[in-house]
């Protein structure tokens, strides 16, 4: 399985503050609003990652996680010229995928939960085993404002609908997507919506359409926050303040959750820590190092050893 992080658009609704800055570079409290997605795919155990954005943003990434080698991950970079629908992540990064599964998440999303790591881990496993495509619904206020899910008596996905007047549900899918390794294939034959752009929501009901599509409910315990607007960023902001501060953790601290999924050493974590000491930030990688022994490669695990990571 590999990973994608769409953190491209232009970011309309949030200028003035991004007429000089890319979205998904803004600070979500105290860390870049990327680093959210990315420790998503972190937690997934996915380890080979393409970031697509615009061309002229894409500097800012290099530079802000160069290789990727630092965190135990391959970050390739790829240009989306203009944004046209998020399906186009999969052509763009056609070559790149080389046939494999992708996890897709979107570079404004961010996902927060007890368990959400070992929930990311099975649907990878899924996908990669019996192939089709997982969505992630979350029952929300308003679900005129996206794309929304509707399941027959028997739990089933009956049908998906972008932005409808009249939902037939209150579940919306978030921005995070497993597809199986035709999924290029499926985007290449898209056509664009009244809107102009391709459709994930036309996506994922070839795969509904076709039986092989499983939704996993995000219910109570987790938090989906998507930073588009203003005030959403703002809301977002002062949700990873509020926990971090009651709870003394570090939300997508990425050298933390490198250190325990095994991606990197502890010298590595601790030479980051230390770089970081004065910010809670850097304090969260050296108290990891301090409570945690050194982890097992991916998917092992001590005799007696409950944790979830």
């Amino acid at each position: 399985m590999k990973g994608i992080i769409l953190a491209g658009g232009t970011g309309t609704r949030l200028h003035p503050a991004t007429l000089v800055v890319n979205k998904q570079l803004l600070p979500v409290y105290d860390k870049p609003m990327v680093y959210y997605p990315l420790s998503t795919l972190m937690l997934a155990g996915i380890r080979e990652i393409l970031i697509v954005s615009s061309p002229d943003c894409l500097p800012h990434y290099r530079t802000l996680f160069g290789d990727g080698s630092g965190l135990g991950l391959s970050i390739t970079y790829a240009e989306q010229p203009r944004p046209e629908g998020l399906p186009q992540a999969f052509t763009i990064g056609r070559d790149w995928l080389a046939g494999a599964p992708a996890m897709l998440v979107l570079g404004d999303n961010i996902f927060f939960g007890n368990g959400l790591g070992p929930m990311l881990r099975r649907a990878v496993a899924s996908v990669e085993a019996g192939g089709g495509a997982t969505v992630f619904s979350y029952r929300v206020e308003d679900p005129r404002r996206y794309g929304v899910i509707a399941f027959d008596d028997q739990g089933r996905a009956v049908s998906i609908e972008e932005k409808p007047e009249r939902p037939r549900s209150s579940y919306a899918i978030t921005g995070l997507y497993l597809f199986d390794g035709t999924v290029c294939d499926h985007a290449a034959t898209l056509t664009p919506s009244p809107r102009g752009e391709l459709e994930i929501t036309d996506l994922a009901r070839r795969y509904m359409d076709a039986g092989t599509l499983h939704v996993e409910a995000m219910g109570r315990g987790f938090a989906w926050l998507d930073t588009g607007t203003h005030d959403s960023l703002l809301e977002a902001a002062e949700f990873v303040r509020t926990i971090q501060h009651r709870q003394g953790i570090q939300i997508a601290c990425l050298e933390e959750i490198a250190y325990l999924q095994g991606f990197i050493s502890r010298e590595q974590a601790e030479a980051r820590g230390r770089a970081l000491a004065k910010t809670a930030y850097g304090r969260a990688i050296l108290t990891a190092i301090e409570d945690t022994p050194a982890p097992l490669p991916l998917g092992e695990r001590r005799k007696g050893d409950r944790r979830q990571g």
